[in-house]
């Protein structure tokens, strides 16, 4: 009886667009990330980006979730994606990639209700690109989700 269940399992993988491509370049990474509607996500990872994102974000995200009390608030009380609690990103523009040893930084640029400009870190895993940190380093309180979660890496 275990069988129907494994195949039910796989088949919700595969049906997931996110999970079952590999981003083999950093821009197709990025506009696959921004066309995403994060209603859709599967609530089994610790964000609805979880299928964009590197493991080592994804194992801090977890880490911030297992240590947040129920009901709370986590670390992130925002989209990252779109720097802010509500709206969409509009007018995107994907900045060239630098590339380096597996990793790539690359600035995106759009309108959430005002010009927003994150910088983005991404790294190979798994034969494609993943999401490794999101930093916004304009106005009066920059972040990086990695330094919003406490990793010291």
């Amino acid at each position: 009886m275990r069988l129907p269940a494994l195949a039910l399992a796989l088949s919700a993988l595969i049906a997931s667009p996110a999970l079952a491509e590999t981003f083999k370049t950093p821009k197709a990474l990025l506009q696959a990330l921004y066309s995403f509607d994060p209603e859709s996500a599967d609530d089994d990872g610790p964000s609805p980006y979880s299928a964009f994102f590197s493991d080592h974000l994804n194992k801090i995200l977890q880490a911030d979730l297992d240590n947040t009390a129920e009901g709370d608030v986590g670390a992130i009380d925002f989209d990252p994606v779109i720097a802010g609690q509500d709206g969409e990103a509009s007018d995107l523009r994907i900045g060239e990639p630098i590339l380096l040893n597996g990793r790539a930084e690359l600035e995106v640029q759009f309108r959430n209700g005002e010009n927003v400009t994150l910088y983005y870190r991404l790294v190979k895993e798994h034969g494609g690109w993943k999401v490794e940190d999101i930093a916004n380093q304009q106005g009066e309180a920059p972040w990086s989700l990695s330094a919003l979660l406490g990793d010291e890496e």
